[in-house]
């Protein structure tokens, strides 16, 4: 148990957040969450929950004034700042040290892509802390480049509940073949990718196997600003009567949905760590997923799944046959999968891991 103090400034719609918050005031920590976001995961009962008044874009600036004084009232022992850009810039603002800052992944590998202008203001939000963490080593790689750090930048990965995420195989249908993902429907997510490696997946195997074609299914869930443009794809290619589009899930109801998959897939262009992927994997399946990122951090390739060139739709599609005609081939990746979270990323050990840079940075034993 500890009395450390600690303030996040972070979204509370973003799930990640809302469970670290929750597992450190499990662990004794005095913790509050200041947010601009509206969340609906719920907050262990010991958090503190301020919602900043304007809203962003421009509450990442105009409420500088309103944050201060918040933390004026609350005096922390540390600020944990999650985002770079938007709660990064608020919190450089702001003024207060110690400020920790976690990069997520559009932040350090699209923002600063835009212009000169928004790299310069990425920098300047990357120089304003104490102590830089990343998730991924690839990402630690690419702030590192973009900031020259004089302090090593702290890899704090997401660890994965094994006791929520594990293997179901009584949800599973044997009538049918579900290859799905559970993702934000984004370009960066390729989601695009994934239906037209279907598509020439479900055709080449009407020709050879058409008793499997017809039982396969496209599992989609998530929400994002391609639904629209994804579900007319879907139309065109005339996959509508084998595509579910599942909407958005809350996490609680991400394990089930896992579960009745028999592979999943993750074509993303851009990514930086892939929780989700290991999600899968502690699930048992096999996943195959794009070389981009953070991505082949956490894919043991050929054992726990395979990596394949982002964008290519033939080579996800020929990964997917190779998967789906063997059966004791899949399911040994998917036991190696759920092996490879087991030994490197534990929930309670990522926490360890983040507690001991806490430690770090407010020079004091945790």
């Amino acid at each position: 148990m500890s009395s450390l103090k600690i303030t996040f400034l972070a979204a509370h719609n973003a799930i990640h957040t809302v469970r670290l918050v929750n597992v450190l005031a499990q662990r004794g920590y005095h913790l509050s969450l200041i947010t601009l976001h509206e969340g609906d995961e719920p907050l262990d009962v010991r958090i503190q929950l301020f919602k900043l008044p304007i809203p962003a874009p421009w509450g990442y600036f105009l409420n500088v004034p309103f944050l201060k004084r918040l933390l004026k009232q609350l005096q922390p022992d540390l600020l944990h700042v999650h985002y770079a850009t938007g709660y990064g810039t608020l919190g450089r603002l702001c003024g207060f040290q110690p400020l920790i800052l976690s990069v997520w992944g559009s932040d350090i590998f699209d923002f600063p892509t835009q212009s000169r202008w928004h790299k310069r203001w990425l920098v300047q939000n990357l120089w304003g802390a104490t102590q830089i963490c990343s998730t991924s080593h690839a990402m630690a790689t690419a702030t590192q480049v973009l900031v020259q750090h004089v302090n090593p930048i702290a890899i704090t990965p997401f660890g994965i509940d094994t006791t929520v995420f594990y293997p179901r195989l009584e949800l599973r249908q044997d009538t049918v073949f579900n290859i799905g993902t559970v993702k934000t429907l984004a370009p960066q997510y390729g989601i695009d990718t994934l239906i037209w490696a279907f598509c020439r997946l479900r055709n080449g195997l009407a020709e050879t196997d058409l008793q499997l074609a017809q039982r396969l299914r496209l599992c989609i869930a998530g929400g994002g600003p391609q639904l629209n443009y994804l579900q007319n794809l879907v139309h065109q290619l005339q996959l509508t009567d084998v595509t579910e589009f599942a909407g958005h899930l809350p996490h609680s109801k991400v394990s089930a949905y896992l579960n009745k998959l028999n592979i999943y897939v993750a074509a993303s262009r851009s990514e930086s760590f892939g929780v989700a992927i290991l999600e899968a994997s502690a699930c048992g399946l096999p996943v195959v997923v794009s070389r981009v990122g953070g991505l082949p951090e956490v894919v043991a390739d050929g054992v726990s799944g395979y990596l394949v060139e982002k964008d290519n739709v033939e080579q996800f599609a020929t990964t997917l046959l190779k998967l789906i005609t063997d059966d004791a081939w899949r399911t040994q990746m998917g036991q190696a999968g759920r092996e490879l979270v087991l030994k490197k990323y534990p929930w309670q050990e990522s926490v360890s891991i983040l507690e001991e840079v806490y430690g770090r940075v407010v020079n004091i034993g945790v």
